[in-house]
C-alpha cells in the first residue's frame, strides 16, 4: 500500500479529500479505534459525525486517521504555541543590567538602587556593571567599592550571585533575589 504525500504550504495535516490512501486505520472522536476502513467509508463516518477526517500518521501501515473538529484542533495548537513562546520570553527576560560609574552622583546611585530593588522584588536578577575609562583603569578598586556599596544598599532583598569581577575595561556583579524561607 502506497501513500502519496503532496507538500502543503503550511505545516497543516491532510484532511478529508486531501488524503490519498486507499485504506486507513480510523480512530473515533473520543479516541476509540474503529478499525481499518476504506477511505470512502472513513469519510462517510466523519461526515455523519459532523467532523473532519484528519491524517495523523501517514507512515503507519495502514495510515492512521482520526475523526475530529480540525479547526478546533488548529486553534488549540496555535494557542499552545503562543503560550510556549510567552513562557520562553519570560525566561529570557529575567536579568536587567544597571550601569554605574566610578564617579556616580549620590542621587543617580539612589535612583538605580531603587529601580533595581523593584526589579529584584519581582523575582528577577540584576547585573550591575562599571566601565572604566582612561585613567580610571589604574583605580579599579574604586569601581569595586561602588559595586559593593550597590550590593549593600540592596542587601535586605538581594544576595550576591557573582562577586565583582574585572573583565577587560568592565567590572560586573550579579545580584539575585533572596530565597524566602
Amino acid at each position: 500500500m502506497e501513500v502519496f504525500v503532496i507538500a502543503n504550504k503550511e505545516k497543516d495535516l491532510f484532511i478529508n479529500e486531501q488524503i490519498r490512501a486507499k485504506e486507513v486505520m480510523v480512530i473515533g472522536p473520543k479516541g476509540e479505534k474503529l478499525g481499518t476502513k476504506s477511505l470512502k467509508d472513513a469519510l462517510t463516518l466523519a461526515s455523519y459525525a459532523g467532523f473532519d477526517l484528519v491524517l495523523i500518521n501517514a507512515k503507519g501501515n495502514p495510515p492512521v486517521c482520526k475523526i475530529m473538529d480540525y479547526n478546533k484542533f488548529k486553534y488549540e495548537n496555535k494557542k499552545r504555541a503562543k503560550e510556549n513562546i510567552k513562557k520562553q520570553r519570560e525566561a529570557n527576560l529575567e536579568m536587567k543590567e544597571y550601569r554605574l560609574s566610578v564617579s556616580i552622583d549620590i542621587h543617580d546611585f539612589n535612583t538605580r538602587v531603587k529601580n533595581a530593588g523593584k526589579y529584584l522584588e519581582k523575582g528577577h536578577r540584576v547585573k550591575a556593571s562599571i566601565r572604566f575609562r582612561g585613567r580610571e583603569m589604574a583605580h579599579t578598586e574604586l569601581g569595586r567599592d561602588v559595586l559593593i556599596r550597590f550590593a549593600d544598599a540592596l542587601k535586605d532583598i538581594a544576595d550576591i550571585e557573582k562577586k565583582p569581577m574585572l573583565d577587560g575595561r568592565n567590572m560586573t556583579m550579579i545580584l539575585m533575589p533572596k530565597k524566602e524561607k
